[in-house]
């Protein structure tokens, strides 16, 4: 007799399914576009235990959103982590391509941003405080590189990092991370002293 697992609706593990469920979508297609019945089916939750775990949508978006960033899957951003590269090549590292097949679909922090439309929604202000702090990873690691002015760099290269994200989503093409990448090379070659 063949053993084949159950798949259980509520009970251990929903809530990491829950957001197993909502990363792929919300990435996928978008907050707006995925609705709770959908997130519930993709969870195998009924929508009552969806709701038990997260009261609102709102809720369950900035969970998403959290454990993104706070379980480091968060692509070349992880690239100023990194401990075997030079500052330099961190700084570079953030305009590497994605796999080939990997879907270009952006940034989540800034997809779900421009989906809600409220500047003052808290989702948004945990976007805005994500990128705040990303900016200023960039400039820690701008001045280890030895950037005469470490915040101008890394207001040059945040803005470089989200438009290639969201241009090589828009084109469905790698090519504005290469793109960037040499822009980038530019700005920190005027931008680090004694170069």
């Amino acid at each position: 007799m063949e053993n084949t697992p159950t798949v259980r609706e509520g009970g251990r593990g929903a809530r990491e399914r829950i957001l197993a469920a909502a990363e792929e979508l919300f990435y996928g297609q978008g907050v707006n576009a995925t609705g709770m019945a959908e997130l519930a089916a993709s969870a195998h939750v009924s929508k009552r235990t969806l709701y038990q775990q997260f009261a609102t949508k709102d809720e369950l978006i900035e969970a998403c959103l959290r454990r993104f960033q706070d379980e480091e899957v968060l692509g070349n951003e992880l690239a100023l982590k990194r401990t075997d590269l030079t500052p330099r090549e961190r700084l570079l590292a953030l305009f590497a391509a994605p796999a080939p097949g990997f879907p270009l679909r952006g940034c989540l922090f800034s997809n779900t941003a421009v989906e809600i439309a409220d500047t003052t929604h808290p989702v948004r202000e945990f976007v805005a405080d994500h990128k705040r702090r990303f900016a200023e990873q960039v400039v820690d690691i701008a001045r280890q590189a030895g950037a005469s002015d470490p915040e101008a760099l890394a207001g040059q290269l945040s803005v470089l990092f989200d438009g290639a994200s969201a241009r090589a989503a828009v084109l469905s093409s790698a090519a504005p991370y290469e793109q960037a990448r040499a822009a980038a090379e530019v700005l920190i070659e005027h931008a680090v002293v004694g170069e």
